[in-house]
């Protein structure tokens, strides 16, 4: 596909779709409130560059006062490029926090042999980003999960743990003081990708040991979907519909009759 200019990007009808949806997802979630300082986690993914620019343009255009910082955390995997994402930001005149961290050497050091690499690499990760949000008074973190995570990850919890259970376009972290927001809940992925091509957008590799080869069962999901998709052509807007159309009265979870 080939490249447009950049003060073009914004004029694309891509461009103005991914706006649009993820200007509903915060009024229909409340994702975003008057006074609000938003920690955006930007790993340097298409998904987290993405949601950084529709961030900044809901911003300057919101009838309401809020402020954003990009916050990036280096886990230490060598040749990680954080000059990068920081050229991406400032850029664009966004504050832009990188944290450091020796994430690295501890996963080295506790991981159990045949153990998951990304499962332990995410809470470290989302505990400092955690920590970080509050050190610089951010009260909401937001995270670059689109449509296509919510629908996988439903199907995991489902097939894999036997909990019905996918993510929630806002809620209460851990540490019950950061609210939690994902503003791309409504965003497809292969938009994500079209549109990281159309806007030639700096892709950065995480550089982590199980790049490209780690969580084949979400690998699994995507195949599932892809293939039950040539004949279930609404599958994926009908899956993530259903996520907001709960019918407890005819599940089995007896704490909810």
């Amino acid at each position: 596909m080939k490249s447009l200019p950049e003060n073009e990007v914004k004029g694309s009808t891509l461009y103005r779709k991914l706006r649009h949806m993820s200007g509903k997802a915060i009024a229909d979630f409340g994702l975003i409130e008057e006074g609000d300082k938003i920690a955006v986690a930007v790993s340097g993914g298409k998904d987290s560059l993405t949601m950084l620019l529709l961030l900044e343009e809901l911003r300057r255009r919101a009838p309401v006062r809020f402020e954003l910082v990009a916050v990036t955390v280096d886990s230490g995997y060598p040749g990680f490029r954080t000059d990068i994402i920081k050229e991406f930001a400032t850029s664009r005149n966004i504050q832009i926090h990188i944290e450091k961290t020796s994430h690295f050497q501890i996963i080295n050091e506790k991981r159990r042999p045949g153990s998951s690499y990304c499962s332990i690499c995410a809470r470290l990760k989302r505990g400092v980003l955690y920590g970080v949000s509050a050190r610089l008074g951010c009260n909401k973190l937001a995270l670059g999960h689109h449509s296509d995570d919510f629908i996988e990850t439903l199907l995991l919890n489902q097939f894999f743990v036997g909990s019905l259970k996918a993510m929630s376009a806002r809620m209460l972290a851990d540490n019950k003081e950061t609210v939690v927001i994902r503003p791309l809940v409504y965003v497809a992925e292969k938009d994500i990708i079209s549109f990281s091509r159309e806007a030639s957008l700096p892709v950065v590799c995480c550089c982590c040991p199980a790049c490209g080869v780690a969580d084949m069962q979400r690998k699994r999901m995507k195949k599932l979907l892809n293939e039950l998709e040539r004949d279930i052509p609404h599958i994926r807007s009908s899956m993530l519909k259903a996520l907001s159309n709960v019918q407890p009265r005819h599940l089995l979870d007896t704490s909810l009759t």
